[in-house]
């Protein structure tokens, strides 16, 4: 009983780091939420606790807002829900099919980036769009990370000094098994449509212009 309360605890806490993420769209986050409550109250079974009734959207039912009759519908439905939950687990078959399935479905690989510095004479603000790509489908893999740097070297948001980081989560073992995965950096130059123009020309100003790209091979092995 140890063991399988164990493996609950560290299913919910990577269910949990992913609802943290916030990069789960509207529908992926309630399908997760809930997986995630089915599972705390499989959970509660098992140990004997109380069983917490929920509305559709996962949320717990208010007993002094909600009637007795809804109160014991949703207790008879989760109940069973439950226990067809448990006979699918104590299923030797079933139990290694849904084993296999969420570790197939199941992102366990993340990738850190940390920006210490970024030193380029562009004479104007600059956009850092941080992109993992796969040159075999000619296709980006991930969203950009975006760093806004200001025309006097410095990012323009002071307090990103020295903390320019970010997570690309959702990694799973097919990112892991391309042939090719590059950490590839555009730089976007943001200000007039060419450099000799003056700023007294106001409809030239603000224009987002490419300026360069660099990139990094094999960022995951």
């Amino acid at each position: 009983r140890y063991r399988q309360v164990k493996r609950m605890m560290c299913q919910l806490m990577e269910r949990r780091s992913q609802l943290l993420s916030g990069t789960l769209p509207k529908d992926e986050l309630l399908q997760l939420k809930r997986e995630v409550t089915g599972r705390i109250d499989y959970g509660n079974k098992i140990l004997a606790l109380d069983l917490v009734v929920r509305d559709e959207d996962e949320n717990i039912l208010d007993p002094d807002r909600t009637s007795v009759t809804s109160l014991f519908q949703a207790h008879k439905k989760a109940a069973q829900t439950i226990t067809q939950r448990i006979q699918e687990e104590t299923s030797p078959q079933q139990s290694e099919l849904s084993c296999s399935t969420r570790h197939a479905s199941s992102p366990s690989h993340s990738l850190y980036l940390c920006v210490r510095n970024f030193v380029c004479n562009i004479g104007e603000e600059a956009q850092l769009l941080m992109a993992l790509y796969d040159p075999g489908q000619q296709r980006s893999v991930s969203e950009n990370y975006v760093i806004r740097w200001a025309s006097t070297g410095v990012p323009q948001d002071l307090e990103l000094l020295n903390n320019l980081k970010v997570i690309f989560t959702d990694l799973g073992s097919n990112d892991l098994k391309r042939e090719r995965l590059f950490l590839v950096c555009q730089i976007i130059r943001v200000g007039r449509m060419d450099l000799r123009e003056s700023y007294s020309r106001k409809l030239s100003t603000g224009l987002r212009r490419p300026f360069g790209i660099s990139g990094e091979r094999r960022v995951c092995h």
